[in-house]
């Protein structure tokens, strides 16, 4: 069975698409709509903008998302087996599973992007990865830490000995701290500007709610394994459910990554830019076939 990964905010690049959009008459047709849809000429800041435009709040998350589903859709007799995507990724895998349109699906990714930067500006937070410590360790240093009255989560388990922590500023550097003494390789605060996919997203969560709640979802035609849950998900309504608490949850990538496997993965092929979650299925499992598309 041959499952298809998307990637989330982090893999822009600039240039990013603009191969494809010279080559193919129906990526020019996406990118229209998407320009269309965001009121901006996001094509143009893609292709042209600097890493500063990349950065920005308003075009990140719908480049990457942009980028990926539109390779998808460009993809000759494209029929996916199943499909997940990391955090943000997950839109573009319900886009090729088809419980959403492109328009709906690049609709939510803007306001979720907007909602998110609006809840960093309200309560202010960080992340940071912790490499090489055991999860349940990690674990457990969060739990002390929130008993304390901070605010420190797993974020994303990415792959085994690299899982992604969130939460307050001072919670965050508290949590390197004691995970450094309990034997981390490195624990270090990342270049991010705030605590996703912890409860300090809430109030974009609430939004995004709102937002989800409004839109079709459509029962797909593969199964979508989601980030709260790492399992197979069949049903329309399920999916907004799942999708609307992960802001707040964590990303469990790798959890996810093993379920596929035991449900008949043979083969992973990454859809969009970069190729950073290749390198995590490969550390996920050593023997897994990872490819772009």
């Amino acid at each position: 069975m041959k499952a298809y990964v998307f990637p989330g905010q982090g893999a822009q690049f600039t240039g990013m698409g603009k191969d494809l959009y010279e080559s193919n008459d129906v990526a020019k047709r996406y990118f229209a709509i998407a320009n269309e849809v965001l009121g901006f000429d996001l094509q143009s800041i893609m292709f042209n903008g600097s890493e500063d435009d990349l950065r920005q709040t308003k075009v990140t998350q719908p480049a990457v998302f942009v980028h990926s589903a539109i390779t998808a859709l460009c993809l000759p007799n494209f029929k996916p087996d199943m499909v997940a995507g990391h955090s943000l990724g997950e839109f573009t895998a319900l886009v090729a599973n088809k419980a959403l349109t492109f328009e709906a699906a690049l609709t939510l990714v803007q306001q979720r992007a907007l909602a998110m930067q609006r809840a960093c500006e309200q309560e202010p937070g960080t992340m940071a990865a912790i490499l090489n410590l055991a999860e349940e360790v990690i674990e457990k240093i969060c739990v002390a830490l929130n008993d304390e009255g901070h605010q420190v989560v797993p974020a994303n388990y990415n792959c085994p000995g690299q899982l992604v922590i969130s939460g307050s500023i001072d919670g965050i550097n508290l949590a390197c701290e004691r995970m450094k003494a309990e034997g981390a390789k490195r624990a270090m605060v990342l270049p991010v500007g705030g605590a996703f996919h912890s409860p300090l997203m809430e109030p974009a969560r609430q939004e995004l709610i709102k937002a989800i709640n409004s839109t079709v979802f459509t029962n797909p035609i593969c199964p979508v394994y989601q980030n709260v849950t790492a399992n197979a998900v069949h049903d329309a309504d399920q999916i907004k459910e799942n999708l609307m608490a992960q802001l707040t949850g964590p990303v469990k990538w790798t959890q996810t990554i093993q379920q596929m496997i035991v449900d008949g993965a043979t083969s992973f092929t990454e859809v969009g830019p970069g190729k950073v979650l290749q390198g995590l299925i490969k550390k996920i499992n050593k023997e897994a076939i990872a490819e772009s598309a």
